[in-house]
């Protein structure tokens, strides 16, 4: 059974893998790091850490039903899964990068996928597990990369007033949040009732993003999953803030099939299908805006990448 810390950890990492992916779907993961643009920089390789590590073993298959959902997850023991995953998704997902960071993909990395199930030794954190699923990446799909710095577009976030008035949906928070947790003892703060007020942390879901004591830059590294591009903080804003963004999908307004007449999983609002973009929302509910320019941007570019033989 292991102990309480043990089982806590345990309940984290199948959290934070979660987390990643819903990120990526969304789609919140982590991002590559924003780093300065140097001349003639020289492409790093993105396997040097993964030495060592990798599952006791592992099984990978095609999946051809045509299913549109996706399932991703670490068990404990070590076991990781993946139903119906691109390839593209598991490269992000491992490397911890966005799909416009990732260059020289061919199609089939996108439209193919795959049934992955892997066993490691021990209980291995979540970012062993990632670590462990580049080492996989590498031997089934022969897949090579190496990070290299492109200078792309990017969006700022800035106050949308120069008197600096917050939008009517973005307040500072007053929450305390590590008394909520319990001051450091593993206490996880109970999730609010769909609809409810966020106290701690962020709900995201297709047309709605509800936010309390998050700082801004997490605001920033959420929109960037959004909206293709990394957008960085600029707001001036310091501390945690509450903030709730209602907008309409891209594929919706588009008259695309997202979530037509309102919020899958019925835990968020209705979405309006002649409701405002996320770049008019960001504005006129939070009191901010997206300031398009150039800048560097950390990408993870494929050298090779070949289609395993099932086992």
């Amino acid at each position: 059974m292991g102990t309480f810390a043990e089982r806590n950890r345990r309940r984290r990492d199948v959290a934070l893998l979660g987390a990643a992916l819903a990120a990526i779907m969304a789609s919140v993961v982590s991002l590559g790091a924003f780093v300065e643009l140097a001349a003639q920089a020289q492409p790093q390789p993105a396997q040097a850490a993964d030495a060592g590590l990798s599952f006791e073993v592992a099984s990978v298959k095609s999946n051809k039903t045509g299913d549109g959902r996706v399932m991703l997850g670490l068990q404990p023991g070590g076991r990781f899964t993946a139903t119906n995953v691109p390839l593209r998704l598991l490269i992000q997902n491992a490397y911890r990068v966005q799909g416009f960071q990732v260059v020289g993909a061919p199609d089939w990395l996108h439209s193919e996928r795959f049934d992955i199930a892997a066993k490691a030794e021990g209980d291995p954190t979540q970012e062993q597990v990632q670590q462990m699923v580049r080492a996989l990446l590498a031997d089934r799909f022969k897949l090579q990369v190496h990070r290299e710095t492109r200078e792309m577009p990017i969006y700022v976030l800035v106050m949308a007033r120069s008197d600096g008035k917050l939008g009517e949906k973005l307040k500072p928070s007053t929450t305390d949040c590590e008394a909520m947790r319990g001051r450091g003892r593993g206490v996880p703060v109970a999730p609010p009732a769909p609809g409810a007020a966020m106290p701690c942390g962020m709900r995201m879901g297709p047309g709605n993003i509800l936010a309390g004591a998050m700082p801004m830059t997490q605001l920033a590294t959420s929109l960037s999953n959004m909206v293709g591009r990394i957008v960085v903080d600029r707001t001036g804003l310091t501390g945690n803030y509450d903030f709730e963004l209602t907008y309409t999908p891209e594929q919706l307004a588009q008259g695309g099939p997202a979530g037509r007449g309102g919020a899958p999983g019925g835990g968020g609002p209705a979405i309006d299908p002649n409701g405002p973009s996320i770049y008019t929302a960001i504005q006129e509910q939070l009191g901010l805006k997206l300031d398009s320019q150039r800048g560097p941007v950390e990408t993870l570019v494929i050298d090779r990448v070949e289609r395993p033989t099932e086992d």
